[in-house]
């Protein structure tokens, strides 16, 4: 754990949001290289349900079950099917669920995996090994359709260029590695002198999160959150990405409200008082410190946000 590439980010943070206690059970939906989990488990007598759709973890599990044994589980599968995972292991409720948007440092280390464009490798991007491959969705997806995925899953502004210029390319050649996509990404990017970011990381971005649907699961997750946890039980989640995190403060917003529904036009409560399904341990984003910042590249534009579930559930209709 001494490489900051391989350090959980925010731990600390994690840490004291997520409040580890003996005897209650946490659930890292984004086992990774174990960072949280093992945070967690060294922080109380407490127990861990480890999740990760990615199967080249199995040697960090077996390591984890030989040093934590009954403490430790693990079960291979999408953090957004977390209540059917748990249900299948005898579980309905939890005391606490920490997530880490994104791939880790471990998948963009391994270059034939093809996450990153730093060294050259396959166009995968695959976190389970499973479906379409980034290069399956550049090949063979049309002009509007890749650029429509690069302007709303990377921000991209150069989105229709980029997707005419790889059009263009592959009726030459078909694109299968990440140094052609990323060279490619550069020649048509018009780049402002104060970018300070690869032209290819927004593309690279787009690409990933739309073949492990990132952003479906993360909504997902949150939902089977609020289900599964106990009351007084905590919700922890880190984002790297504006979209990730839009879509955690939407979420948390709307369950920790208490007012009633007004309409601009008729200005008297529509609806009953909300019953909040969960308290905001803080009302704005938690950053990283500037130690870590330093220490850690990665960490730069990671956000936590937290909160505690109340008693309350959500009446059919409130949840949207």
């Amino acid at each position: 754990m001494s490489d900051p590439r391989h350090s959980p980010v925010m731990l600390a943070e994690v840490l004291q949001s997520l409040a580890p206690a003996a005897g209650e059970i946490y659930v890292d939906g984004t086992f990774g290289a174990g960072g949280y989990t093992r945070g967690i488990l060294n922080a109380a007598d407490c127990q861990v349900i480890a999740i990760d759709r990615d199967p080249t973890v199995t040697p960090t599990v077996e390591q984890f079950r030989k040093e934590y044994d009954t403490r430790f589980d693990f079960l291979l599968g999408r953090f957004g099917d977390m209540e059917a995972l748990l249900a299948a292991h005898g579980l309905a409720q939890v005391d606490g669920i920490v997530l880490d948007i994104g791939v880790s440092s471990m998948q963009l280390d391994q270059s034939q995996r093809g996450f990153s464009f730093k060294e050259d490798g396959p166009l995968d991007m695959r976190m389970s090994g499973e479906g379409l491959s980034a290069a399956d969705i550049v090949n063979r997806y049309e002009e509007k359709d890749l650029a429509d995925i690069l302007f709303i899953y990377g921000e991209e502004r150069e989105s229709r260029r980029i997707a005419r210029a790889i059009v263009q390319k592959r009726q030459e050649q078909a694109i299968e590695r990440t140094g052609e996509l990323a060279n490619l990404v550069r020649s048509v990017v018009r780049v402002s002198p104060k970018e300070k970011k690869d032209p290819a990381t927004r593309t690279f971005q787009a690409l990933r999160i739309y073949v492990n649907e990132e952003m479906k699961e993360l909504e997902r997750a949150l939902d089977a959150a609020e289900r599964l946890l106990a009351p007084k039980g905590r919700l922890v989640v880190v984002v790297f990405h504006s979209l990730e995190d839009r879509i955690v403060k939407r979420f948390l917003a709307k369950r920790s409200r208490t007012d009633a529904g007004v309409s601009r036009h008729v200005p008297v409560a529509s609806a009953a008082p909300l019953k909040p399904a969960f308290e905001l341990l803080t009302k704005k984003a938690v950053l990283p410190g500037d130690e870590e910042m330093q220490r850690n590249p990665r960490a730069r534009s990671a956000k936590l946000r937290a909160a505690v579930r109340t008693h309350h559930h959500i009446q059919q209709g409130e949840a949207a």
